[in-house]
Parts: structure tokens; sequence; C-alpha cells
């Protein structure tokens, strides 16, 4: 699962004595343990190892038992994909770097990284497909070792030389034999090679969030050199850089991975492949790579990555997965947003959702949600089908909405969300005007992405998944004939409102099928929520006997559209499920899934989904880019079990287990009430 290969096959006792305190953290223990390593304090014993973390301050302890108990020395680092925040923050990592031989960034005798890079032949078609993939994944994503940055703060103006400043008496700088005057050294090459170009020194995390200090004052920098420390992506710095300088920083790899080859005035495990100007060569390495086969061995073939929601090894690929669901939620919450109108019950949810970073501060009313929006510097987030039309145009505005694969059981239950879609262009179900979701499923997927919706479609489809998952009665013996399956729907629910043509009743659906298919066998399944009595949407029985030759009460969906031809519906994304398992569907409306060129269309379709504005047609996602934008990109996903982000992926294993959190007595007896009330309000909508 992305760990070392046979090169260091029984290298690692199973059992690893520690000698520091640093070992009793419970995330370095989880991923030891998936590793399959007891972590014992103490001194060791015949057949055990003693563990050190790299070349820190206390290792030498480590390093001297192991010696005179003459037992294997196992150092550990943290791998090249780490987290959210700096260690120092609190964050765990998400791999680490489990080295029988040596150190990464010590060149004094070879690691299993070098070992790897310097005899492992890199040459597999698969794995090199991956680590290409991995790259571009990356950058698309903009993640890197730590991910406080802002993806959204422009860079300076490109045509700068970058040099990368590191944390005073690093252990990186220490073993390639640098200190303050290497880093002087470095930036007077830098002007002296590029001596009409601006410099641009860029701070280190851990010095812009105060907790080490670098090797330059801004106060005594000569002219035409500038020290950044705003929180820009370093995939951008490096977009805009004509040149690179680094002594050993990560981002000197990164560098490579961008496309530079940097000057290196250390010794870092990057150095001596052909990839780097090195000032100081490093011994040993002679071998040419390319970057693809630098990046298969650190990223893909040295770590062991762990995922923290599953607590278990995993690939490289559910790492990244994992960091990028993460730096979203991060990114789309580090500033806090005020809740306008949120129902109490919602609140924990919410909080939990989109509370974060920082918590969520919830107004009753829009003028309220606006003076604290102005005044925290806060955004304003909302349900979409209940904020007011005048909230102001100053602000910005998330409307929110359940995701596709929703969850097990009914909203109108009380049964919160594995997932809820965030728009700040509109809603999925407004087709009046262009929603997110619109502009991602027309994007290109990033890189790796429709394979990755491709994987998910399938696993959906065998787990035999859909947004609610409720409980549903066998199929009787249906008639024979060309079935259609026409899935009923609220009637005043949003997406009809707003998104129906002139078809905009079941009753009126209905007729439509049945005029349209006169010799076809009609099959009508009512939404959960009429059935329950909870919302509008109901057909007089009569009517419902002359227009469906069979009306299928609580019946499985997913075994309706199996044994039917094809699907008619107005917006129900029960057509978009049928579309996730191959069946034609028929819209009279104009759902997120219509107008793509995977439906036959007979509703009001937006012609921008249709045509450019300059007349000539849009490009058609297919399937996979329709699933990619709609599964992947546009909701966010939160693990009922751990209360953090997760993948899509995720949320599937836990709606399949139903490992979801049941609904207590006061949410049973809320919803008896809701059903009660006039109006019927939706309560999760």
């Amino acid at each position: 699962m992305g760990g070392p290969d046979d090169i260091t096959a029984g290298a690692i006792p199973r059992r690893l004595r520690f000698l520091n305190g640093g070992f009793l953290s419970p995330g370095l223990r989880r991923i030891l343990s998936a590793a399959g390593h007891d972590l014992i304090p103490g001194l060791p014993r015949p057949g055990e190892g003693v563990v050190v973390w790299g070349r820190s301050p206390t290792a030498p302890r480590g390093e001297a038992v192991a010696a005179r108990r003459q037992v294997p020395l196992i150092r550990i680092e943290d791998a090249f994909l780490r987290s959210l925040r700096p260690g120092r923050m609190g964050d765990a990592p998400l791999g680490l770097l489990i080295d029988p031989l040596g150190v990464h960034f010590d060149p004094a005798q070879p690691s299993l990284l070098e070992r790897l890079l310097a005899t492992a032949p890199l040459d597999d078609t698969v794995l090199l497909n991956r680590a290409r993939v991995g790259i571009q994944r990356l950058i698309a994503a903009d993640l890197s070792k730590y991910n406080l940055h802002d993806p959204a703060l422009a860079p300076p103006p490109p045509g700068y030389v970058l040099l990368i400043d590191q944390t005073r008496g690093d252990a990186s700088l220490r073993c390639s034999g640098a200190d303050a005057a290497t880093f002087q050294d470095m930036l007077a090459r830098a002007r002296d090679d590029h001596p009409a170009a601006p410099i641009l020194i860029k701070s280190h995390p851990e010095t812009r969030l105060g907790l080490r200090p670098g090797h330059f004052d801004p106060a005594h920098l000569p002219p035409g050199v500038t020290l950044h420390d705003a929180p820009v992506s370093p995939w951008r710095l490096l977009e805009g850089a004509i040149a690179v300088y680094t002594v050993s920083s990560q981002m000197g790899f990164e560098a490579i991975l961008a496309g530079h080859r940097p000057r290196i005035f250390g010794q870092p495990f990057y150095a001596g492949w052909g990839l780097t100007a090195d000032e100081v060569p490093p011994p040993r390495r002679g071998r040419n790579l390319t970057r693809v086969q630098l990046f298969a061995a650190a990223m893909i073939l040295a770590p062991v990555w762990f995922d923290p929601l599953r607590r278990r090894l995993c690939s490289f690929e559910e790492a990244v997965d994992q960091l990028e669901s993460d730096a979203r939620a991060f990114r789309a919450d580090r500033t806090g947003h005020v809740a306008l109108g949120m129902r109490l019950w919602k609140r924990r949810h919410l909080q939990d959702f989109f509370g974060r970073q920082r918590p969520l501060v919830f107004a009753a009313n829009a003028d309220k949600a606006a003076a604290l929006a102005r005044r925290s510097g806060r955004g304003l987030i909302g349900w979409a089908g209940r904020l007011p039309p005048d909230l102001p145009p100053d602000i910005p505005l998330l409307r929110v909405e359940d995701g596709f694969l929703r969850s097990r059981g009914l909203g109108a239950d009380l049964i919160p969300p594995l997932s809820l879609v965030t728009d700040d262009l509109g809603i999925y179900y407004d087709p009046g005007q262009e929603s997110r979701l619109e502009r991602l499923i027309l994007a290109p997927p990033p890189p790796g992405g429709l394979a990755r919706a491709e994987a998910l479609i399938a696993r959906i489809t065998a787990l035999g998944l859909t947004k609610y998952n409720l409980a549903a009665a066998p199929l009787p013996d249906l008639p024979p004939g060309h079935r259609i399956l026409v899935p009923g729907q609220v009637e005043d629910d949003a997406s009809i409102r707003l998104g129906a043509g002139d078809i905009r009743s079941n009753r009126a659906l209905l007729e439509r099928v049945r005029a349209d298919n006169p010799d076809a066998v009609i099959l009508y399944k009512p939404h959960p929520d009429v059935e329950a009595g909870l919302r509008p949407g109901a057909i007089p029985p009569d009517d419902l006997a002359r227009l469906a030759d069979l009306t299928l009460h609580k019946a499985d969906p997913l075994a309706l559209i199996a044994a039917c031809d094809e699907v008619w519906t107005i917006t129900s994304t029960l057509g978009f499920e049928a579309l996730l398992r191959g069946k034609p569907v028929t819209t009279l409306g104009a759902p997120f899934y219509a107008g793509w060129g995977l439906t036959r269309d007979l509703g009001p379709v937006p012609q921008r989904r249709l045509r450019r504005p300059d007349g000539s047609l849009q490009p058609r996602p297919g399937l996979a880019g329709l699933v990619h934008a709609a599964l992947i990109a546009y909701p966010r996903y939160l693990d009922p079990l751990t209360r953090r982000p997760c993948p899509p992926e995720l949320a599937l294993e836990r709606l399949a287990q139903g490992a979801l959190p049941y609904p207590g007595a006061a949410n049973r007896l809320l919803a008896k009430l809701q059903g009660l009330l006039a109006g019927q309000a939706h309560l999760w909508r």
C-alpha cells in the first residue's frame, strides 16, 4: 500500500523501543501500529529495535543504546505530504518515512530513499503513470507539505528569482554542513547570477506563524530583495519564478516538479540525480532520473501512508484524497461564516461541517446577519431555499443544500446529511441562473479526475447506494413489456418551482408519459416524503389507477431502475441515479444533469449549457465528467464517525456499512410533529 519494497524486507523489527516522550503521540503510534510495529518505552531486548526521530536533539540517546545493545536503529521522519498545519501546531502526519538505513536529508550515509533512487528500476509503467498523475494532481489541488496557504492570494508579478528560506537550526541544514552564512552566500550568488531581476525570499511557514525564526531580517536586505511572508501558494510562486535557489528545502523538490532546475546549496534527497544545479554535489549519487521517477520513489515507494479516518495504511492517492478534503474545508471556512436562519436542531451538524476553523455565528434575520458579517469579516451562509431575496450584494454568500449522496434515511426525519453542497453563484436546482455546479461540469476535470469518477460510479453501483438509502420492499411481479419508471416528486420542492416547465405536478407528469407512450408499461414510484405524509404530491387513487399500470409504494428504486427500460422525470435525482446505471433518461424539466448530451430533454434547458456566448457548442462532459463535478468537486463530505472532512469514497463506505449515528427519540418526535404542522415545511432542505 505505498510502503518500501523488498530493499528493506525483514530489516525493521516488529517491536520498537523508544526513549523520548515524542513517541507517545497518539497519531504517530497509530501509524506505526498500522505498519505492524509495537511501540514500547524502555531498553531493547534481543530481536527488538530502537526508534528515534530523524536527527532530532533526542536521537543520540537512542543511537547510543542501539549501538550498545547491538540492535537495529530505525529513524522516523514525516513524509513529504504531511498535513494541513505544521506538527508544532498539533496536526498528525499523513505519512512517515520509516528508515532502517539512515535519514533522507543526511548524506553521511545512504537512506532508504537514496537506496531506492539509486537502485530501484523505476521503469514500471503503472508506477510512473501514478507518479505523473500525482504530480499533476498536487499542483492542480494546490497541495504541499503544509497547507495553510491561501490559493486566492495573488503572487507578485512574474519575473523574480525565488530564494527559499528555512528555519534556523533545522536538522537538514546541519546535516548538509550549512549555516547562516550559507544563506547569505546563496543570496549573493542569486544577485550575481540575475543582477537585473528582483529577488523574492520566501519565508518558511513556521517562520510566518512565529514558531521558528528564519535566516533573513527584512530590515537588513539589500536593494531589490524582498522578504515574502504572505501565505501565497508555493505552486503559484514557483510558476512566476525565473530561477529557484535553496539550501535543502522541500520546496526545491516541488520546484523540480514544477519544471525548474533549482540551484542547491545543501545536499537534500533530490540533489545529485541530474535534476538540480548542485553547489556541493552529494557523494555516491550519479544516476540521472526524470522528475517522474524521483516523485515515484519519494512519494509512492518510500513512505508509509496512513488514512486517519479509516485508521489503516493507505495508498498515496488515498492520502491525497484526505488531505484535499481537509484543505478544501480549511480554505472555504478560514474566514468564518455567519449562518442565517438555521433551525436549532441543524446547528451542531452545521458547526461540524463549516465551523472547524472559526465557529459559526448564528443569526435569525438578514439585518442582524449582515451586521455580524461586516463586523467580523465573515461571509454569509444559509439554506438556499430559505434565503431572503434582498441580502447585501457586498457580503460573500454561500447557498447550502443537501448533496446527492445524502444519508441512510430521509431529511424529513431529521437525519443529518453526510454531504452538503455550497454554491457562491446560484444553486444546482435553479436553472434560472448559473450555478457553481454548471461551471464545474463545463470545466475540464483535474488530473486523474475522470478515472476517479469512473471508480466512484463502479463503487456506487456495486454497493447499491442512492441518495437516501432507505429500506425498501421487494418488487412484485412486474407486467411484461416496455417498462418506463416514473419517479414522483414533492410538488412544492424548489427543483419543481424553479426547474420545471409546463409539467409541474406528478399527475401531469404521468399524463404526459402516458400520452407519449400509450403502449408502454408505466411504473410509478411515489416520493418517500410524500408517502410519509410529510410533503405534497399525492395523486388521487382514481387518477393513479388510470395513468399508471402499477404503483410501487416504498419499492427499491435501484431494483426498479434495473427492471425498467427507461426513466421519465421532471427533475428527480433518481434520473441521475438511472444515468449512473446506464439507463436512458427523459427529462421534462431542467435538472442539473440535463442539457449535457446524456439525457433526452423535453424541458426548458438553459441555452448556456448548450452553447457558449459566441454561439459555439459547449463541450460535452460525458458521464464521468458529470459525476466528477456532481459527486467529487461540488459537495463537501463529513465523516459521521470522526466528524472530520472526508472524501466521497469514505462516505460511500459509511453508507454501505451502516456506520451512521442513529437519530434519537427527540429527532423522531420532531419528525412526527413536523408532519402535523401546517405547511409541513421541509426541515433539511
